[in-house]
């Protein structure tokens, strides 16, 4: 008979907030099933008890739903008005707020009340330049605290955060800021990966050079003390602009629910990456219900995600302040100087949420570590994955090799949600290979291709069939919100569909078998195929290409084929300059693995390259709607490739 990998022990069970919540309100014994279905039919008011058992800070207003069955359009919380920055900056002892580690190079740790002034001084200087609500400031950062000191001074004056991280080219920067205008841009001077140092005022440089709206460029410290900012226009040492503010008090602006908090960004696949709004409120909300609720976490933990400021696990994170946890911020390689940095910093620092992605649980069995014999892990009560589906052998690695008792969560959602569909379950059992639970409140379910609801088991799309708080308040520069329309809702009007492919198990929980759609996501990381056009196209051999995902030893990499200009063959030579281009003007995670030479690129009769069709091709698989390519020939051109055998 099957046995679950973890079960609870029963004063986990008794302790977890979730049981908390069930008791408060009215479902004391009832199972997670039956709260979920009372979460979606009843969502007004499951909405309401997030609120008041998670104490949200702010006027809620009389009214909690209105509209409730339109799909986009429903609102929640119509009167009600917040600040985010308020809502996470509710402590003011001299305990630890944020616990930094940049590699082997930089170890720092600020206080609450430090974090405080450290945010009301900023958000003084911010307000100074004219900042104020609406206005957008960006970050071009690493995961270190003045990023999240940049983005909590914006929000605290009722403005926008949008954040790249350092890695990004200046062409991925300006095809994400120079759509939204920023006023302030904050940046770090550098910034450390595999042990060596980056500098990042050149591309400073070249991107204000793109990037009039931005009035003041506010320069943090890294990698070097004395940077020459001078190269940047109207730029300004941290120190230098905190340090004219007096602090104390942060000036917290009130705004409406869906005030635009974040802008966060597609990953491209059709042209330059969409802008993703979304809300003060929502955000709040849906991050308050994922910590506390599925998370488990609670006052006085430490929280860790290995992530990014260009990913949204990064908006995720830093939302645990909320729950009065310590955020702990790595920086830098998972991998540097050894393979156990991480678990150092988890026994170092008294983790007790390990979040990583698939990819770097899976390069950790490959490497063969066994933290379990190395490290004590003994506050670790969560491990969370995302990024990429968890496999059944790496939920077995990390029972075996990591910690046996242990809530493993492999949790999915994404950026366009700023949160998550499916989640863990701290009361329940963890099955190999399976995501633990639909996310309360969230109407999930999996459809065939005909719009009619998949049987348990069967494979499908992800759908959400009823509104929620954290979907975005709309695109940037959608005034009519067609794109928007778009993005969801053309394949099933009225309802969400995500583009995962996905079943529903006989536990109640989900498979996820990857992205439906051309997404790429190699390690875990979103990345769309028209940002590595624009750059391999640039090189003047190259007439066409075509980028996939193959799947790879329980993940997918990055496959790029290129149809090049009569009489030149691709060698050695070409394919560097090639992964030199995408490295400089992208990012590393955009660099294919594999490039291979192509006669022809198959097309639509309306001439768009056909990136699913080569994809199902590659993986032996039948292709659909052949009829409607105008070369459906070339297709054969992909097939059997003894390249991507190895």
């Amino acid at each position: 008979m099957e046995q679950p990998l973890w079960q609870p022990s029963a004063e986990r069970v008794a302790a977890a907030n979730l049981t908390r919540f069930m008791e408060a309100v009215g479902r004391k014994g009832h199972s997670y099933a039956e709260l979920h279905r009372w979460s979606i039919d009843d969502r007004a008011s499951f909405w309401n008890a997030v609120w008041d058992f998670c104490g949200v800070v702010g006027e809620k207003g009389g009214r909690l739903l209105e509209d409730g069955d339109r799909m986009p359009g429903a609102r929640f919380f119509p009167d009600a008005r917040l600040n985010f920055a308020e809502n996470l900056l509710r402590r003011r002892d001299g305990s630890d707020a944020i616990v930094f580690w940049g590699e082997d190079k930089v170890r720092r740790r600020l206080s609450w009340e430090v974090l405080v002034d450290q945010v009301a001084r900023l958000a003084q200087a911010l307000a100074e330049e004219g900042v104020g609500v609406g206005d957008r400031v960006a970050g071009y950062v690493p995961n270190m605290p003045e990023a999240v000191i940049g983005m909590l001074a914006t929000a605290s004056l009722g403005a926008t955060w949008s954040s790249c991280s350092p890695d990004f080219g200046v062409r991925g920067v300006l095809d994400r800021f120079g759509q939204i205008e920023p006023k302030v841009l904050v940046m770090a001077d550098g910034y450390y990966y595999n042990g060596k140092a980056f500098d990042l005022l050149e591309k400073g440089r070249e991107v204000l050079r793109e990037l009039p709206s931005v009035k003041r460029t506010v320069v943090f410290p890294y990698t070097r003390e004395d940077a020459p900012i001078e190269q940047l226009p109207n730029a300004v040492r941290w120190a230098d602009y905190l340090g004219r503010q007096k602090g104390g008090s942060v000036p917290f602006v009130r705004v409406p629910f869906n005030q635009p908090l974040y802008i966060l960004y597609s990953s491209g696949t059709t042209g330059v990456p969409k802008c993703i709004v979304h809300g003060a409120g929502g955000t709040l909300l849906q991050h308050l219900k994922e910590h506390r609720l599925h998370a488990d976490v609670k006052p006085g933990d430490r929280i860790f995600y290995f992530t990014t400021c260009g990913w949204m696990m990064w908006n995720w994170l830093v939302s645990g302040l909320a729950s009065d946890a310590t955020l702990l911020l790595y920086d830098g390689s998972p991998f540097y100087p050894s393979g156990n940095i991480l678990f150092d910093f988890a026994d170092a620092e008294r983790m007790t949420l390990f979040g990583t992605s698939a990819k770097w649980i899976d390069s950790c069995a490959k490497a063969g570590l066994e933290p379990a014999k190395t490290h004590s892990l003994a506050t670790v009560r969560t491990m969370t994955s995302t990024g990429s589906p968890l496999s059944p052998e790496s939920f077995d690695y990390v029972y075996e090799k990591v910690k046996r008792d242990l809530a493993l969560a492999s949790i999915s959602g994404g950026t366009d949600i700023v949160s998550c569909f499916v989640l863990g379950n701290p009361i329940g059992p963890v099955w190999r290979g399976e995501i633990q639970a639909l996310g309360l409140g969230m109407a999930v379910e999996v459809w065939r291709e005909d719009g009619s609801k998949a049987a348990t088991g069967e494979k499908g799309e992800l759908v959400c069939t009823k509104p929620f708080p954290s979907m975005p308040v709309g695109f940037w520069n959608d005034p009519d919100g067609q794109k928007y329309l778009n993005a969801y809702f053309a394949r099933f009007p009225g309802v969400w569909c995500h583009g995962d492919y996905a079943a529903i198990t006989e536990h109640g929980g989900m498979v996820i078998y990857g992205r439906s759609d051309a997404v790429l996501n190699p390690g875990g990381v979103r990345i769309g195929t028209a940002e590595i056009y624009r750059q391999v196209e640039q090189i003047p051999e190259v007439l066409e290409s075509l980028v996939i995902g193959q799947d790879w030893n329980n993940d997918v990499r990055v496959v790029l084929f290129v149809k090049l200009r009569e009489g030149v063959a691709l060698d050695a030579a070409l394919e560097d300059r090639i992964r030199r281009q995408i490295r400089a003007n992208a990012s590393p995670r955009h660099v294919p693995a594999k490039i291979l030479q192509v006669a022809d690129i198959p097309r639509t009769k309306s001439g768009k390259i056909v990136e699913l069709a080569v994809r199902d091709v590659v993986h032996g698989r039948p292709v659909k709607n052949k009829e409607a390519l105008a070369n459906p020939e070339a297709l054969d051109l992909f097939k059997d490739r003894p390249e991507l055998a190895t």
